[in-house]
């Protein structure tokens, strides 16, 4: 069974009868976890090997890691710096900002590796410009060319942990002060401004080998009427065309407030995934969930599945000779002495 365009949630510690019926459902592609999924690192080894178990190609497993506020496991996991502590770094000493943002990459993902975990949506590609609610200090920095600094250097991190990065939210949630979880922001500058600015890392990140991007639930009404994450302009012409990407276009949870302007769950998707995205995210709604698995119609896109074979992790040494390593040991001590 191939791997589907949706990627779904489950409520607990372990998979219930209902959870494993639903993740064999040929629409679903992966699963995304949160807090709740977790209590010891051993109850989350065996919950990622369940899920793994339940399919070839396995489904893919997904969380939200990027240290700060933003970190779904805690105890027994290093806590990670928010992403604006490495700008701050940045602007005294570049190269030590550089070193510790590849450090953090290399320690999430590792991290998450060891536990099954294939990708942490990360990392973030926003702008500060000092006005936006949500992201806030999970932005780097102010000046782009620094955000692409430092999230090439984190992603070269995770790579050497075997691990794909995904950068968010496209083409750049800096620039609106509203939450999409709670409202459908809108920016209102012009294609110009955005590329000179929000652009610009995400363009040097593709080139930089970057494997998936998650579209923001904004309207920039002055380039289309339709968000980004349900908007061909965006993702087609734009990212695809123009800016070359060949990787996943993951959209942003459907159950935010940002994305209800296409309709109810099936018609969202539908949009989302006709307007270019590869797999479609469904979170804390299992009612909208169902919905989708039951309506969503329309073959998969042979692209699409190519690309999101590409986000299953690589494999990795035992979690007890990787914890016990010389290298884990130095990078913990660094990052925690940041925090």
């Amino acid at each position: 069974m191939s791997l589907g365009p949706v990627m779904i949630d489950i409520g607990g510690l372990e998979l219930t009868q209902e959870d494993k019926e639903r993740l064999q459902h040929p629409l679903v592609g992966g699963v995304i976890l949160f807090t709740r999924n977790y209590e010891s690192q051993e109850q989350l080894q065996a919950l990622t090997s369940q899920i793994h178990d339940l399919r070839k190609p396995p489904l893919l497993i997904a969380t939200d890691q990027e240290g700060g506020r933003i970190q779904r496991f805690q105890d027994g996991f290093t806590s990670l710096p928010a992403a604006r502590l490495l700008g701050e770094i940045f602007d005294d000493n570049a190269k030590r900002a550089k070193r510790l943002a590849e450090t953090s990459g290399w320690l999430m993902a590792t991290e998450l590796r060891c536990a099954g975990i294939d990708f942490s949506f990360a990392p973030v590609l926003d702008i500060d410009f000092g006005i936006s609610e949500i992201i806030g200090n999970r932005a780097f920095h102010s000046n782009p060319e620094t955000v692409a600094d430092l999230a090439h250097a984190y992603m070269m991190g995770m790579h050497h942990a075997g691990m794909a990065a995904t950068g968010k939210h496209f083409p750049g949630h800096g620039g609106v002060a509203h939450d999409s979880h709670l409202a459908l922001p809108e920016d209102r500058r012009d294609l110009d401004a955005i590329a000179s600015e929000d652009l610009v890392a995400f363009k040097r990140m593709i080139h930089y080998g970057l494997e998936g991007i998650m579209p923001a639930h904004i309207k920039y009404p002055l380039i289309d009427e339709q968000p980004a994450g349900y908007s061909d302009i965006w993702i087609q012409q734009i990212l695809r065309q123009q800016l070359g990407f060949q990787g996943v276009v993951f959209s942003d949870d459907l159950s935010m407030k940002g994305a209800a302007n296409a309709g109810g769950p099936v018609e969202r998707a539908q949009k989302a995934m006709a307007a270019g995205c590869d797999m479609v995210l469904v979170c804390n709604d299992q009612d909208a969930a169902n919905q989708i698995l039951e309506g969503l119609t329309g073959p998969m896109d042979p692209a699409s599945l190519l690309r999101l074979a590409h986000m299953h992790g690589r494999d990795v040494e035992k979690r007890e000779i990787i914890l016990a390593s010389e290298h884990y040991q130095q990078s913990k001590e660094m990052i925690q002495h940041l925090v």
